[in-house]
């Protein structure tokens, strides 16, 4: 092993141990058990908001599959990968104030509760947690195999063996801590990851010889790689623009960010978390995209992408400073895999337990059920992951457009628009859903689009049509 590497992940690591029993206190001292562990007692600020927003978004994908990518396609991929620059910026302008406002107002905890609550629906709450559950597993999965990976090509353990330490680690600190536990390592992970871009793209640029002598060797090895339609010109205009939706404007409605938007305490932490968040997301998303395609000539050959984070940091830095690096893909795939966590034990325990199985449940009972239903899940996605997938990004990306078909008009025209109604939006989550996973079986990227934008259009026709055609309004007018 390599201990000068291993000694900081090490560190960091106790670190995240102290915040979650820290946190642990707090839950123990609280009245409100639901609303302190599943949303923090909303009272984020804005920095820690804009640090756990970056921190759930950026995952395995962003620090480990998205420079593998970029190291095969070029400067196109990186192109493609600033549509994600908006990310913090639409979700809290689009939701923000109203959101929040409406959320507090139906004291909703998660954002099923909102749902529950706006369209008075037993189907629209049940097909919400389904939807949650089938896609995040799918999306929780990659990112567990994401740290294994990381795990095993830093300590020569088997994969098995690394899988088990990583899940071992994320699943104390989440059961013990709950949201709180997560918003501030957050915050911790967010600074490591912007830190761990920083020293890596530099120590990048000087191993390859400055920026100049990169593009140079990368234009002799092949033009393309340094146009904006990819290494094999596979990256159309229409596939690139689609991308705004799928990880731009779309990320609306994803759960696991949403509810982040109902968590701050105030207006001044949300202004200031779209600055600090925009700002972030820009940096580590250029960063870590331009760092895989700067590999390239350092570390040419590299038949499997995942492996180009590790291999560089390894190559291109002293020992104890990669491990510090390194600790940001740990720091970004611990951050995604607690929020998922915790997303779907609520759906399970707030949202379908409490709703329908035992509405009078004692805190006493609540608490059993949510660190059970919690661990449950950890490992059950454990044994999901014993037989890893090859492709992690893709496995991301498909469980964003799922939950970005499902969730985006009942979210948005819910708020928005008051002629929406219970059968609009069920209607919309079928169709979104059901049409979404049809495209990604039988006609992926159809009209050369990302699968995710079809859907997204089919289920906004089906939320209006079906709304005018029933006519009957549920839940509160929204001004």
């Amino acid at each position: 092993m390599n201990w000068a590497v291993i000694l900081p992940l090490i560190i960091f690591l106790v670190i995240i141990f102290v915040i979650g029993f820290w946190s642990s206190k707090q839950l123990k001292a609280t009245d409100s058990f639901l609303a302190e562990y599943f949303l923090g007692g909303r009272q984020l600020g804005g920095f820690i908001l804009a640090m756990t927003m970056i921190a759930t978004y950026g995952s395995a994908s962003s620090f480990i599959g998205g420079p593998g990518v970029a190291y095969t396609k070029g400067l196109g991929w990186v192109f493609l990968a600033m549509a994600q620059l908006a990310t913090g910026y639409f979700v809290l302008m689009v939701l923000g104030k109203k959101f929040a406002i409406v959320a507090r107002k139906y004291k909703a905890i998660t954002l099923i509760d909102f749902l529950k609550e706006r369209y008075q629906s037993k189907t629209v709450v049940l097909l919400s947690a389904l939807s949650i559950i089938i896609f995040l597993f799918s999306a929780m999965a990659a990112q567990w195999v994401g740290g294994a990976r990381l795990v095993e090509s830093l300590t020569g353990l088997s994969y098995t063996t690394a899988l088990f330490i990583f899940a071992a680690s994320v699943l104390v600190y989440v059961i013990i801590g709950g949201f709180h536990a997560v918003a501030l390592t957050d915050a911790v992970q967010g600074v490591i990851m912007f830190a761990g871009t920083l020293i890596l793209l530099i120590a990048t640029i000087i191993a390859g010889g400055g920026i100049s002598n990169i593009m140079t060797e990368l234009v002799a090895e092949n033009p393309n790689l340094v146009s904006p339609f990819g290494a094999a010109r596979d990256l159309t205009p229409a596939y690139v623009s689609s991308f705004w939706i799928l990880v731009g404007v779309g990320v609306v409605a994803l759960p696991q960010v949403t509810v982040r938007a109902m968590s701050y305490k105030n207006s001044k932490a949300m202004h200031t978390a779209i600055i600090v968040g925009t700002t972030v997301v820009g940096f580590i998303m250029l960063g870590m995209h331009l760092i895989g395609v700067f590999a390239r000539p350092i570390l040419p050959g590299i038949d499997i992408g995942d492996k180009v984070m590790p291999m560089l940091s390894l190559k291109v830095l002293p020992p104890w400073l990669a491990g510090i690096v390194l600790a940001a893909p740990m720091a970004a795939i611990m951050s995604t895999v607690d929020s998922l966590l915790l997303l779907i034990s609520s759906a399970v325990v707030k949202d379908v337990y409490l709703n329908y199985v035992k509405p009078n449940a004692t805190n006493q009972q609540v608490k059993a059920m949510s660190f059970g239903v919690t661990t449950v899940i950890g490992i059950l996605v454990v044994i999901l992951a014993l037989s890893p997938p090859n492709l992690l990004i893709w496995l991301n990306l498909f469980a964003f457009g799922g939950l970005e078909s499902v969730f985006i008009w009942p979210i948005i025209l819910g708020l928005y628009w008051s002629k929406g109604n219970k059968y609009g939006a069920i209607a919309s989550m079928v169709i979104g859903m059901g049409s979404y996973i049809l495209f990604d079986q039988f006609y992926p990227n159809a009209l050369g689009l990302h699968t995710v934008v079809l859907p997204i259009l089919i289920s906004l026709i089906g939320y209006i049509v079906v709304s005018y055609a029933t006519r009957e309004r549920v839940g509160p007018t929204f001004h």
